[in-house]
This record gives C-alpha cells, sequence and structure tokens, in this order.
C-alpha cells in the first residue's frame, strides 16, 4: 500500500538515485543502485519536479499548469506515483 503524503510534504530523490536522460537509447532512465527503471513520459514529468524544495503541491499545481489537466487525477496519481517510489526506498518525503 503506498504512502500518505501531506500536500505541503515535500519529495526527494533518497541517497544515490538520480534521473538521467540515457542519450543511446534516446529515453529517460531512474538510476538507482543495482536498480535501472524506465519510467514513462508522465513519471519523467513528475520525477523531474522532485527537487528536494518543491512541495508535493507545488508538483501537482506545476502539473496542472503545464498539462490542462485535472486537479483530483493529477495530485492521486502523483501521490501513487512517489508513494510507490517510497516503498522502494527511492524517494524520501519531509
Amino acid at each position: 500500500m503506498t504512502e500518505a503524503f501531506a500536500a505541503n510534504g515535500i519529495p526527494k530523490l533518497a541517497r544515490g538515485v538520480r534521473l538521467r536522460h540515457d542519450e543511446a537509447r534516446g529515453q529517460w532512465v531512474l538510476l538507482a543502485p543495482e536498480r535501472v527503471l524506465h519510467p514513462d513520459p508522465v513519471a519523467v514529468e513528475i520525477l523531474k519536479r522532485v527537487d528536494g524544495e518543491r512541495s508535493i503541491e507545488t508538483i501537482v499545481d506545476d502539473l496542472i499548469t503545464a498539462f490542462s489537466v485535472e486537479r483530483e487525477r493529477v495530485d492521486a496519481d502523483v501521490r501513487a506515483f512517489l508513494g510507490g517510489l517510497a516503498e522502494k526506498g527511492m524517494v524520501e518525503v519531509t
């Protein structure tokens, strides 16, 4: 089950985890110790905003502005995605 995060929670990638663009393959990868994930385009847009400074609410607002999508859906998707990464130890929320 995914964690519930406060809207003002600030997510950051865990130590040793980073988002990189693999130029050879032309795709984004999420690198972690002994793991490589290939996030889909929606996940990449979320991950680009996970900088340890923006709150979950700010990330949701930014995505709504950038893509003109419904707040409730974006909020649920962002929380579910970050919760899944938190369960894997790849994201921390303070």
